[in-house]
Protein backbone atom coordinates (compact mmCIF):
# COMPACT_ATOMS: atom_id res chain seq x y z
CA UNK A 1 0.00 0.00 0.00
CA UNK A 2 1.34 3.15 -0.56
CA UNK A 3 1.26 5.76 2.49
CA UNK A 4 0.95 8.64 0.58
CA UNK A 5 -1.99 8.83 -1.51
CA UNK A 6 -5.15 9.16 -0.39
CA UNK A 7 -7.75 6.60 -0.42
CA UNK A 8 -10.31 6.99 -2.96
CA UNK A 9 -13.47 5.83 -3.90
CA UNK A 10 -13.69 4.06 -7.53
CA UNK A 11 -16.60 6.69 -8.42
CA UNK A 12 -14.41 9.03 -7.77
CA UNK A 13 -11.87 8.48 -10.59
CA UNK A 14 -13.33 10.54 -13.98
CA UNK A 15 -12.39 8.81 -17.28
CA UNK A 16 -10.25 10.88 -19.90
CA UNK A 17 -11.27 13.25 -22.13
CA UNK A 18 -14.95 12.85 -23.09
CA UNK A 19 -14.33 15.33 -26.06
CA UNK A 20 -11.33 13.77 -27.72
CA UNK A 21 -13.32 10.50 -27.19
CA UNK A 22 -15.99 11.62 -29.27
CA UNK A 23 -13.77 13.34 -31.85
CA UNK A 24 -11.87 9.77 -32.42
CA UNK A 25 -15.17 7.92 -32.52
CA UNK A 26 -16.11 10.46 -35.72
CA UNK A 27 -12.93 10.13 -36.64
CA UNK A 28 -12.59 6.62 -36.85
CA UNK A 29 -16.11 6.16 -38.83
CA UNK A 30 -15.01 8.95 -41.10
CA UNK A 31 -11.59 6.55 -41.56
CA UNK A 32 -13.67 3.39 -41.89
CA UNK A 33 -15.96 5.32 -44.29
CA UNK A 34 -12.71 6.60 -46.53
CA UNK A 35 -11.98 2.79 -46.88
CA UNK A 36 -14.80 2.24 -49.08
CA UNK A 37 -12.68 3.48 -51.81
CA UNK A 38 -10.58 0.28 -51.93
CA UNK A 39 -9.17 -1.81 -54.80
CA UNK A 40 -11.23 -4.79 -53.38
CA UNK A 41 -14.11 -6.40 -55.00
CA UNK A 42 -16.56 -7.88 -52.97
CA UNK A 43 -19.27 -6.67 -50.44
CA UNK A 44 -18.83 -7.95 -47.68
CA UNK A 45 -15.95 -5.52 -46.76
CA UNK A 46 -18.67 -2.48 -47.66
CA UNK A 47 -21.14 -3.90 -45.27
CA UNK A 48 -18.56 -4.32 -42.70
CA UNK A 49 -16.77 -0.84 -43.10
CA UNK A 50 -20.40 1.29 -43.12
CA UNK A 51 -21.74 -1.18 -39.97
CA UNK A 52 -18.69 -0.25 -37.93
CA UNK A 53 -18.81 3.27 -38.83
CA UNK A 54 -22.56 3.46 -38.19
CA UNK A 55 -22.35 1.46 -34.64
CA UNK A 56 -19.45 3.88 -33.95
CA UNK A 57 -21.44 7.09 -34.76
CA UNK A 58 -24.76 5.26 -33.24
CA UNK A 59 -22.55 5.40 -29.85
CA UNK A 60 -21.48 9.18 -30.29
CA UNK A 61 -25.15 10.02 -30.63
CA UNK A 62 -26.65 7.93 -27.93
CA UNK A 63 -24.11 9.32 -25.36
CA UNK A 64 -24.75 12.83 -26.32
CA UNK A 65 -28.95 12.25 -25.76
CA UNK A 66 -28.09 10.78 -22.50
CA UNK A 67 -26.18 13.01 -21.49
CA UNK A 68 -28.49 16.15 -22.48
CA UNK A 69 -31.42 14.19 -20.72
CA UNK A 70 -29.30 14.01 -17.56
CA UNK A 71 -29.39 9.99 -17.76
CA UNK A 72 -25.21 10.11 -17.91
CA UNK A 73 -22.68 12.30 -15.65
Amino acid sequence: MAGSEPVTAPDQHKPGHRKSGRIGAVLSALALLAMLCGNHEGRVEDIWLVGLAVLLLAIVVGDAVLRRNGLRS
